[in-house]
């Protein structure tokens, strides 16, 4: 399936209903649908061929969403550009992905302004939503343009290239197929709770997990509303306000959401399932989010495999007496159903259940590949799995548990600590907002446990204390041997805690 597929799925359940939504306006599925013919043809008066990479730059808007289905009609390849990165990193990406077209809000103009004579592979810029002395309006680049049906076959399967996340050094470039998305799409419908036509609200960049999870909302005619910016208290009126039934925020939003003073006296009773994901949770804080929110269902994936290698939808939290699953809060849930996945040694060799090594997935969720980086491509795929990056174990019934990142295992004493339980422990703390831990070199130990703490809003961190709390849930070699209080912690554009800033700014 193509992009297109899911919207014309929509189309077909009803072509007036509305499909994009921001601001209390509406582009219906019949709306989007005739403005992706125009696009596609748009792309090829300009001379893009099918298999060419076309590249979108804008923050969360109706009009540069609508462009991916535009792109996907052409049989062209869409490069979504995080909203959040820098003009350096814009410009690589621009150039190693080979795009030859760029879709750009007037916000940004400043930035390409800067960088397109540095990008001889880009030939046409079009501004979204002004006429630029170097780029003219979409309104204008669509001019004369006729709205009916128009398609062009794609060259192969390759989708969407999007770039890793960035926390350590340049993004690769990773080849999602029809295929993946395919792939994607089925779990997400198959493995939560979807009752009607869905209303989905989009707070987190469409450049990534909100994006993607609005395919299998338009394969099911569902509305798709859409904010600008990150707001906590405009979220929880507009899910009152449009019965919203889906939606997604990691956890640093999740947090937020939690200490909002209008979290208590806001309507969610129209929320079937609300996704968390892209980063660990504070198991204390989902048990409290599962007792204020309601069906919280997490998701674990990677943009290699996108979204849906495990998932643990709403009823998973709960024991069969109703009661919260608590030893469960900590998993990412069970493999999907159409992934293999497996633990792994550093020798190739496949683990039992229980043990503990490096997660490794098969299937039709996984990449094509990186772009123009066979080495990189090779690595990640050794022994014919994709390999990745995190450590965890697949208990008795089938629970995934992640404990860290391959490259944040800590060795101290002689001991292999996992910098996730150590978090865990943390978290776990009712003055805790958020936290990471590393190791860093020390004399007698080889590597010291350091955790930096970001504490909650109204609360005050003793060091000594909350080392003792955690001494008392995991013991003593566990413990952090020095403990950091930051108002806030670095992270990347997606929100993701950057342990290499905070390991530089302590070393």
């Amino acid at each position: 399936m193509r992009f297109t597929d899911y919207l014309d799925k929509g189309v077909s359940l009803g072509t007036e209903a509305p499909c994009l939504t921001m601001d209390g306006r509406d582009l219906s599925y019949g709306e989007v649908q005739r403005l992706s013919y125009r696009i596609a043809r748009g792309l090829d008066r300009s001379g893009v061929a099918p298999g060419e990479k076309v590249a979108i730059l804008s923050g969360n808007d109706p009009l540069a969403f609508s462009c991916v289905f535009g792109i996907s009609r052409a049989g062209a390849v869409w490069c979504p550009i995080n909203p959040r990165n820098e003009a350096a990193e814009n410009r690589f990406i621009l150039d190693q992905f080979d795009c030859s077209l760029l879709l750009f809000h007037s916000s940004f103009a400043a930035m390409v302004e800067a960088v397109r004579h540095e990008l001889p592979k880009l030939r046409v810029l079009v501004c979204l939503d002004l006429e630029l002395p170097f780029a003219p309006s979409f309104e204008r680049w669509l001019d004369g343009l006729a709205d009916d049906v128009y398609r062009r076959e794609p060259v192969d399967d390759l989708v969407m290239i999007p770039g890793t996340g960035g926390t350590t050094g340049k993004p690769k470039g990773v080849m999602l197929s029809g295929r993946n998305i395919e792939a994607m799409t089925a779990s997400t419908l198959m493995g939560y709770p979807f009752r009607g036509r869905p209303v989905y609200l989009a707070l987190a960049p469409l450049t990534h997990a909100a994006g993607v999870l609005s395919f299998p909302i338009m394969t099911l005619g569902g509305r798709i509303v859409i904010m600008h910016h990150p707001d906590i208290g405009e979220f929880l009126t507009l899910i009152a306000r449009h019965r919203v039934t889906h939606t997604f925020l990691p956890p640093t939003v999740i947090y937020m959401l939690l200490d909002h003073p209008q979290l208590a006296s806001s309507d969610l009773s129209s929320l079937q399932c609300f996704w968390y994901g892209a980063a660990p949770i504070s198991a204390a804080r989902l048990e409290e989010a599962l007792q204020r929110i309601g069906p919280m269902a997490q998701l674990f994936g990677q943009t290699e495999a996108p979204m849906m290698i495990s998932m643990l939808p709403p009823d998973g939290h709960y024991n069969p007496d109703g009661g919260i699953a608590r030893e469960r809060l900590a998993s990412a849930g069970r493999i999907s159903p159409l992934v293999t996945a497996g633990i792994m040694d550093g020798d190739g060799n496949l683990l039992p259940t229980g043990s503990r090594g490096e997660i490794v997935v098969r299937g039709s969720l996984v990449m094509e590949g990186y772009y123009r980086n066979p080495e990189a491509t090779a690595e990640v795929s050794a022994h014919g799995w994709h390999h990745t990056g995190d450590i965890g174990y697949i208990d008795g019934d089938g629970y995934l548990y992640i404990v860290d990142r391959a490259k944040d295992m800590i060795i101290t004493g002689g001991f292999n600590v996992y910098s996730i339980e150590v978090e865990n422990a943390l978290r776990a703390h009712e003055a805790v907002q958020d936290c990471a831990v590393i190791g860093l070199p020390d004399p007698k130990w080889g590597e010291r446990i350091v955790a930096v703490v970001q504490p909650r809003t109204g609360h005050r961190i003793n060091p000594a204390a909350l080392a003792a709390f955690v001494k008392g849930q995991i013991g003593s070699v566990k413990t952090p041997k020095q403990i950091e209080v930051w108002d806030d912690l670095p992270r990347s554009k997606v929100g993701k805690v950057l342990k290499p800033d905070i390991r530089a700014r302590l070393t």
